[in-house]
């Protein structure tokens, strides 16, 4: 059996491969072709995931693997490896070096560990359930956040949010300080590393936040859908990310006072 220890390094050794790879693509001087399923987009994607799943075969062939691009492979497995190489990728194409490749370990569908590796500004930041958070190597904590108030609050894109959850989004919006839009999973590092207060977002698929999960958590901040239940292989992908998790019941209840809400009933502190 591998120890935690051995799966993180493993999945350095993952992050690197893809890293290599996604290099040479980024701000490249191609022709982007929209419509074609063989852009230089495409290309970056398909090969850093390929050559992550050449270094697990190898050195977990009994694990089970969840990839964005090629599917998955072995899911009855109690020991699943979720990759998503290029996450964010309007950004990549944009040549914002905001995107990020996500390596997610779980455990009977429970995120346990997790990368998220920026490999053009080459900050790495790794989370274990139990075994706090870093940046390159050095430790990193969510900051606190005494009222909502105070809170920024940022989220990929407006058009991800459909009808209610966009109407519940922006109540929550409007009790924040201020919302950043774009970032990807970088929000989510920059969450654990204390710049960012709150992330809360729509659609998300298990490769997009079985990585966030052991980030987010191992530096003290939390995650959650939105009823406030953790995280699984079984989540319906709305989330919420949180720096202080003292502050969970205000946006619980900011997102339940807009839309039609049949799990919870809120009420109103006056």
């Amino acid at each position: 059996m591998s120890s935690l220890t051995d799966d993180m390094n493993l999945a350095t050794r993952l992050a690197d491969a893809a890293a290599e790879v996604i290099r040479p693509f980024f701000r490249a001087r191609y022709e982007m072709d929209y419509k074609s399923d063989d852009s230089p987009v495409t290309q970056a994607d398909r090969a850093a995931e390929a050559a992550m799943r050449v270094i697990l075969e190898k050195e977990r062939p009994n694990d089970g693997i969840i990839g964005e691009e090629y599917g998955t492979t072995r899911e009855e497995a109690e020991r699943v490896w979720v990759l998503d190489p290029i996450d964010g990728t309007r950004s990549f194409i944009a040549g914002r070096p905001i995107f990020g490749t996500l390596i997610g370990f779980m455990q009977a569908g429970w995120p346990v560990m997790g990368v998220i590796d920026q490999p053009i500004i080459k900050e790495r930041w790794v989370g274990a359930i139990g075994q706090g958070a870093t940046l390159n190597g050095a430790p990193v904590k969510a900051r606190a956040c005494r009222k909502l108030s105070d809170a920024i609050l940022a989220s990929t894109a407006p058009q991800l949010f459909a009808g209610d959850t966009g109407e519940r989004f922006s109540v929550l919006a409007r009790d924040c300080r201020d919302t950043l839009w774009g970032g990807d999973c970088y929000n989510y590092a920059l969450l654990a590393s204390g710049h960012i207060d709150l992330v809360v977002e729509s659609g998300l698929k298990l490769h997009d936040l079985a990585a966030l999960v052991p980030v987010v958590e191992g530096a003290g901040g939390r995650m959650c859908d939105w009823h406030g239940d953790p995280l699984t292989d079984a989540s319906d992908g709305n989330v919420i990310a949180l720096g202080d998790a003292a502050r969970l019941d205000d946006v619980l209840e900011a997102l339940h006072s807009g839309g039609h809400d049949h799990h919870h009933h809120m009420h109103d502190h006056d």
